[in-house]
């Protein structure tokens, strides 16, 4: 029987992440905004809700309010929560300074990365340790190399990638498969939703195949699934932020306004929130271990739980899956009509 935790009186499911022993709770807390616009005692609140929810997998990045958010997170852990109840994330690549190790997937920039991460967030190993964006400027064995011996180190448990391409990430993982030593990549984090289905077309595929678990980001279409912009932009919003309005108008679109609708008949029908519909459709897609949900504050952090309450009915999820469906060409239907 898998791992649970209690939401109230219902069970938080935990899911092996990929083809790893290590197990997670199914939703994981992103902490992009802790150390800038959630301050600590917001983080704090939330970071307490979610692990007496069931939570476990807590993400956050070197990048993150420029390092604050994993010292924030780190402060947090064993003073409030402790430490072995997480299963901690973090990612480096990203550029945090103009240096010769500042970012970058070089050996360097990364080793000097970890080490910088440790030290914020006050731990002394990784728990799932993801390399952010790929680095066409360096060579890919140096990239996974120092994966490698961050792995043999003990300060790094698990290896994933995020942001890759399906190629990117087939490369990836069969390079770690056969090169002697290398930390199989356990995971991957890239922005999937009703609203954002394009890696359907070849990243779930090639995480299927090399048993990679699949972290959405963004899986309430950075905001829109909500339903909280159909006629307007709330003024606490992060739609109403000159920082993220950009972020979430790419979503803002009349495709995205036919899924939203749909989302809100889906939710008005089952006595249930949007938000709920919309993270319970991306939690259970195949190859999803657990999406990545970031919080303004603790009640809507617990209204993203609360979808642990909900399973979408057959008829329901065809009918999403229908409005927000994407057009698959060659190669990625295949050629069975040929050769089949």
């Amino acid at each position: 029987m898998p791992g649970v935790g209690r939401l109230g009186s219902v069970l938080v499911e935990q899911r092996h992440l990929g083809r790893s022993g290590l197990r997670v709770s199914r939703m994981a807390l992103g902490t992009l905004t802790w150390g800038g616009d959630t301050d600590a005692g917001e983080a704090a609140s939330q970071l307490a809700a979610f692990v007496e929810a069931g939570g476990t997998l807590v993400d956050t990045a070197d990048i993150y309010a420029d390092g604050e958010s994993e010292r924030v997170l780190g402060a947090l852990l064993d003073d409030l929560v402790p430490r072995e109840q997480v299963v901690l994330a973090t990612k480096a690549v990203a550029r945090r300074h103009d240096g010769p190790f500042g970012g970058g997937a070089s050996r360097g920039a990364l080793l000097t990365a970890l080490e910088a991460s440790l030290t914020r967030l006050d731990t002394d190993h990784i728990d799932l340790w993801q390399l952010h964006a790929w680095d066409e400027s360096v060579p890919l064995d140096e990239t996974l190399s120092a994966v490698d011996a961050a792995v043999r180190s003990g300060k790094v448990r698990y290896a994933g990638i995020s942001n890759y391409s399906g190629w990117q990430t087939a490369t990836a993982a069969t390079r770690q498969a056969c090169v002697a030593g290398g930390a199989p990549l356990v995971s991957t984090q890239v922005e999937y939703s009703l609203l954002e289905r394009g890696v359907e077309r070849e990243v779930i595929p090639a995480c299927a195949h090399h048993g990679i678990g699949v972290l959405p980001w963004a899986p309430l279409g950075r905001g829109v699934l909500t339903g909280k912009y159909r006629t307007s932009t709330p003024a606490d919003s992060r739609g109403a932020s000159a920082r993220f309005a950009p972020y979430v108008e790419q979503h803002r679109t009349e495709r995205a306004a036919r899924i939203v609708q749909a989302v809100v008949t889906a939710a008005d029908g089952l006595g249930t929130s949007p938000l709920a519909v919309a993270l319970a459709w991306v939690r259970d897609r195949p190859g999803v271990v657990a999406p990545v949900v970031g919080a303004r504050d603790t009640a809507q952090l617990r209204g993203s739980l609360a979808a642990e309450e909900l399973t979408l009915p057959a008829a329901i999820r065809a009918a999403l899956d229908d409005v927000s469906g994407i057009e698959f060409g060659y190669p990625e239907q295949g050629v069975k009509s040929r050769f089949g």
